[in-house]
C-alpha cells in the first residue's frame, strides 16, 4: 500500500464520518462581536454613569 493509497483511505474515512475539510481552504475567521451589542452596552454604561452623577448632585 502506497502513501497515496493511505491518504485516500484517510480522506474517505473522514468524509464518511462527516469530518472532511478541504486542506486547501483556510478556516473561516471568528465572527466579530455584533456592533449593535457593543453600542447597547456603551449606552447602558453611559446611562448608569449619568444616573449615578445625578443622584450625587441631589
Amino acid at each position: 500500500m502506497t502513501v497515496a493509497d493511505m491518504n485516500r483511505l484517510e480522506q474517505a474515512a473522514r468524509v464518511s464520518m462527516g469530518e472532511f475539510q478541504d486542506p486547501e481552504t483556510s478556516p473561516e475567521p471568528l465572527p466579530l462581536p455584533h456592533h449593535h451589542l457593543l453600542w447597547a452596552i456603551a449606552l447602558a454604561a453611559s446611562a448608569t454613569i449619568l444616573l449615578v452623577v445625578l443622584a450625587q448632585l441631589t
